[in-house]
């Protein structure tokens, strides 16, 4: 072991010495774009970009210069930070397939969810997406409404019995955690991971949330083939958990793989009723040519693709809605009023009515585009590429660029916060949350520039080939999760100290704690 080791780390050694020294020497297209200093030759930019609190650096990257920024990575490297409409138009869509995910990100991410969607490429992305498609569209989150509601329907009863004798402290990331699974598991995978009406998740639920939080402290340039060789207790308890994981998720496949097999009075007898999004997809796979049709570790793979693409996303999402409404009680009060009126009485609003409140849909947009979870996202480029820009930029040598040659091999980051908060763009008020934005004709400006993203002019959820799929799904659950919520509960803020943190997927604390966490005081709503 101790030779392979050995290997292994004069291999990366003379790697990194060839590639240090090229930089070195050489001059890169880059070295004209502006962008902030390095801090060190060794570690570039790249603490204050990845640091938990790095929320004013990304301001000032944001704030400072024109879209595209050169950042200095490790020993000399050059990336570039983008949120200039049309050079993201470049990554997202006209390019794609130039900018795509390295190979040790999608290695590590291999790691976790197999052969899913975000672990897919040119081709064989484009045939799991086609099959994919029609099991994520609105006509299918229509008829999965009432598992929605059978299960956003079990939260207010168990936030109720801990608000009996008044306003009590709650942590409300962790119920959203579970409530998110729970509907990723029984409408994704028609599967129940956690009846929401226990103390606690059951041990599976628990490991899967635990899997992201260590996964999120280890660097993605660890090779599977080396896995092992790794004295690291984080990556191998990683490595425990995405094991005992895939062989669940191989558990519920069979389960539905025999449930199929015995016919319609089978799949209506599980817990999704067949109307979940695996039952579907693999009802559709079984139909299509062979030439479109997955392999079973494809489907697989499908499977904790929906649980890490929905599970801490949707989560954080619907918990910062909640603080921001605490923060403005008078918007809580008239989206309750909303809600209330669209009910009439009755426990769950249609989803056309639901999907079409104003004022609901307003706040909703509005936090996904200030506090959208997922606030970077990482590319690398395959070949040479021009990379276009909606307006030039001036260079550090005071020529203009309207263009920028990017090499082969340059880090590229999409900006997706960047890009929800460019002034250019959103006016003045771009870092103030304002829901009443979206109630009035969008500035001039958004319209015109034409953000490649998927969702309402925002980078939310990508744009493109690697757009999110199940965006709709995402907005449905956190309106439904809301409305039910909102109806029986006020939200008003803890004493506690309440920091969201910088990350992967941006999460709360208190304070400087590492543990992801977000009390809130919860009251049951005074009768009128």
């Amino acid at each position: 072991m101790f030779y392979i080791l050995g290997f292994v780390l004069i291999y990366l050694i003379l790697r990194i010495s060839r590639h240090i020294l090229v930089r070195v020497v050489f001059k890169s297209p880059l070295d004209n774009v502006p962008g902030p200093p390095a801090l060190s030759f060794a570690n570039g930019n790249i603490p204050q970009l990845y640091d938990r609190n790095g929320w004013d650096f990304i301001k000032d990257l944001n704030e400072k210069y024109d879209g595209v920024v050169k950042i200095h990575g490790s020993y000399g490297s050059k990336q570039l930070f983008v949120f200039d409409p049309v050079a993201l138009s470049s990554v997202v869509i006209k390019d794609q397939y130039i900018y795509e995910r390295s190979d040790e990100t999608m290695m590590s991410t291999h790691l976790l969810v197999g052969d899913g969607l975000i672990t897919s490429q040119g081709e064989r992305h484009r045939k799991q997406r086609k099959l994919m498609n029609p099991v994520f569209s609105v006509g299918h989150m229509r008829e999965m409404m009432p598992i929605f509601y059978r299960i956003t329907h079990d939260l207010p009863d168990a936030i109720a019995s801990r608000v009996d004798s008044g306003a009590q402290d709650i942590d409300i990331l962790d119920w959203m955690a579970r409530t998110a699974l729970e509907l990723v598991g029984q409408a994704g995978l028609g599967y129940s991971f956690d009846p929401l009406i226990r103390d606690k998740a059951d041990a599976y639920a628990e490991a899967l949330k635990a899997l992201m939080y260590v996964q999120s402290f280890l660097s993605v340039e660890y090779a599977a083939h080396i896995l092992e060789l790794i004295p690291s207790t984080r990556l191998q308890r990683m490595r425990e958990i995405s094991d005992a994981m895939d062989a669940h998720s191989k558990r519920i496949f069979e389960q539905k793989k025999q449930a199929l097999a015995q016919g319609d009075e089978a799949v209506l007898n599980q817990v999704g009723e067949g109307k979940d999004i695996l039952s579907r997809l693999m009802q559709a796979n079984m139909a299509a040519s062979e030439e479109d049709r997955l392999s079973e570790n494809e489907l697989l793979g499908q499977m904790s693709t929906f649980i890490f693409a929905a599970m801490d996303t949707t989560s954080g999402a619907l918990a910062h809605t909640l603080q921001l409404l605490s923060e403005r009680p008078d918007v809580q009060d008239k989206l309750r009023a909303e809600i209330l009126e669209a009910q009439g009485g009755e426990q769950e609003i249609p989803y056309d009515t639901l999907v079409d409140l104003p004022y609901l849909d307003a706040v909703c947009r509005e936090t996904l585009r200030l506090h959208a979870p997922v606030t970077i996202v990482n590319r690398k480029t395959r070949e040479d590429v021009v990379m276009p820009l909606s307006q030039p930029i001036r260079g550090t040598d005071g020529t203009y660029m309207s263009e920028i040659p990017v090499p082969k091999g340059t880090e590229v980051i999409v900006g997706i916060l960047a890009s929800n908060r460019n002034p250019v763009l959103w006016g003045p008020d771009a870092a103030v949350w304002k829901p009443e934005r979206w109630l009035a004709p969008l500035p001039d400006t958004v319209n015109a520039a034409r953000v490649p993203g998927v969702y309402s002019h925002l980078m939310t959820f990508l744009g493109g080939g690697s757009a999110c799929i199940g965006f709709k799904f995402s907005q449905t659950e956190m309106k439904v999760v809301l409305a039910v919520l909102l109806s029986s509960f006020t939200f008003s803020l803890s004493t506690k100290d309440i920091v969201w943190n910088s990350a992967e997927i941006q999460y709360p604390t208190i304070g400087a704690s590492s543990k992801p966490e977000m009390p809130m005081k919860i009251d049951r709503i005074k009768s009128m």
